[in-house]
Parts: structure tokens; C-alpha cells; sequence
């Protein structure tokens, strides 16, 4: 028989051994959070969307432009001023009018000759621009002055070098103009011929 003091003992057992035993279970582990080096990104959506604004922006500028240009206004927003600076000089000429000329040509059969007038437009040098007595002062017995004296005899050697067939060819007088301006900036440096005039031109032969 037991004793009154252990009905305790035994309740307790008996509780423990009618209790189905408990399993414990673990709670699941929460699931690893992807890292951002993980996560997929849409780069290509991105891509597009951002070239699509570059286009339309793109298209917008240059329609505006197209319209300022066609209606106008682009000419008249102010731009900033271009000075350029050239000196010019300006140089004084006179004509030199020599009497007219016959000079014999070389022609073989030595019968051809030349009946020339001409006029020179030279430019003025710093004696030229002297007084007027000085300019009377410089004239010869022949009342010609210097400078045209020298102008003649130069002129002279070039027609007497000239033949008939060279002076009536096609480019035949300004080849001859071009031979004159040659001889006489030989002849003398300071005389600078800017053209010249035939006012009398006759080839006889």
C-alpha cells in the first residue's frame, strides 16, 4: 500500500508518462537577403531610354534653330564685332605723253617701220612732287625733261628690236607693253610704270 506522502510523487509520474512527448522544431531561417552586387539591374531599358531623350532633345534644338534661320531672326541677334585694320595707301600717278615715234623695224627686208604714239601712267616720286620751278629747272633745250628723255630712249631700243610679223600678231601690243615696262624699270628703278597707252599704232612694211 502507499503511503499517503507519496501520492505526490507518483501523480507527477503518471502526468508525465500519459503527456505524448513534444519535438520541438526549429523555426526556419529567414531567407538571405540578396546583396546589391547581386541584384540584376536593368541596364538595357536604361540604355534606351536615356538615347531617346538624347534624340528628341537633339531634334528639338535643331528645329528651333531650322525656324530662327528660315524666319530670320538669327540674323538679327546681335554678334560681336570684326574690326580689321588695312592700311591704304593710296598712289598719286600722272601721265607721261611722249611725241609720236617711226622707227625702223628688223625686218630682213629692211623696209618695214613703226609710226608710234604712246602715253605712260607712272607714279609720282618724290621729285615729282617738287615745285613746279624745279620741274622747268630739269627741262632740256628741247623743253622735254629728264625723265622723259630717258623714257624715249628706252622706248626707242625696244621698237627698234621689234619685226613687223611680231607686232601684228595677235597678242603682238601687249607683249610689246609688257617688254616696254620690263626695259624701263631696268633702265631706271625709281620709274614705276603702272600702264600703258598706244594712241598712234601704224606697222608699214
Amino acid at each position: 500500500m502507499i503511503a499517503l506522502y507519496h501520492w505526490p510523487i507518483v501523480c507527477t509520474l503518471f502526468v508525465i508518462m500519459t503527456t505524448p512527448p513534444t519535438v520541438l522544431v526549429s523555426a526556419p531561417a529567414d531567407p538571405p537577403t540578396p546583396s546589391v552586387s547581386q541584384a540584376k539591374f536593368p541596364m538595357i531599358p536604361l540604355l534606351v531610354a536615356v538615347l531617346t531623350g538624347v534624340v528628341i532633345v537633339g531634334a528639338g534644338v535643331a528645329g528651333s534653330v531650322f525656324y530662327l534661320v528660315r524666319s530670320g531672326r538669327l540674323s538679327s541677334l546681335p554678334r560681336p564685332a570684326i574690326t580689321k585694320s588695312v592700311a591704304v595707301v593710296a598712289v598719286q600717278t600722272h601721265m607721261l605723253t611722249l611725241d609720236p615715234l617711226l622707227v625702223n623695224l628688223s625686218d630682213s627686208s629692211g623696209n618695214a617701220y613703226l609710226r608710234i604714239s604712246l602715253a605712260l601712267r607712272v607714279a609720282d616720286t618724290a621729285k615729282q612732287k617738287g615745285s613746279k620751278e624745279n620741274e622747268e629747272g630739269s627741262k632740256g633745250g628741247s623743253g622735254e625733261s629728264d625723265s622723259t628723255i630717258v623714257v624715249r630712249d628706252s622706248v626707242l631700243a625696244v621698237l627698234g628690236r621689234q619685226t613687223s610679223d611680231d607686232l601684228l600678231a595677235a597678242d603682238g601690243k601687249e607683249r610689246l607693253k609688257a617688254e616696254l615696262k620690263a626695259a624701263l624699270t631696268q633702265h631706271d628703278s625709281d620709274l614705276k610704270v603702272a600702264d600703258i597707252y598706244f594712241t598712234d599704232f601704224l606697222v608699214q612694211r
